[in-house]
């Protein structure tokens, strides 16, 4: 099993927005990037614990906990001419960008940037580090805990 933190900004897709969809599940779409795509599509796998961090906007954190619910499979939007995350180089025979579902676990408490920023246990966490951007990271076992543990959150399995 892995540990990914996934951002989204809240007002295109909360972790109460999650919450409140059929089945506590999201398409996660819109990735631009590569090396995230990457990772979306050659090592995410069902089952895998997620940190839904809420990015671009008053106070970014960590806002819930999720797990990646399917494989991999094209992203819808980069076909739709009317998207903002449209692709005119995608084609369905050879798409370029991918889509995962993710399910919501729990929501616990909010975790701030600034606050993780202080903790000792997250200080090689790849969202900490200068520079650091990507919208999809891996996570180790002993930072999804000290998360966990921070937001008040136990879970026996994602």
């Amino acid at each position: 099993m892995r540990y990914w933190l996934m951002k989204s900004e809240p007002d295109e897709v909360s972790f109460a927005d999650v919450l409140a969809a059929p089945g506590k599940t999201v398409a996660w779409f819109g990735v631009r990037n590569y090396q995230a795509r990457n990772f979306m599509r050659d090592q995410m796998e069902v089952g895998d614990g997620v940190l839904f961090y809420h990015s671009s906007c008053a106070v970014p954190g960590v806002a819930g906990i999720a797990r990646v619910a399917s494989g991999a499979y094209p992203d819808a939007s980069q076909f739709d001419p009317d998207s903002h995350y449209f692709d005119p180089k995608a084609t369905r025979e050879q798409p370029r960008w991918i889509s995962v579902d993710v399910t919501a676990v729990a929501e616990g408490r909010y975790l701030p940037l600034t606050e993780m920023r202080g903790v000792a246990a997250l200080e090689d966490m790849v969202l900490l580090q200068k520079g650091s951007r990507l919208s999809i990271s891996p996570v180790t076992k002993g930072q999804w805990d000290k998360v966990l543990e921070l937001m008040g959150v136990s879970i026996s399995a994602t």
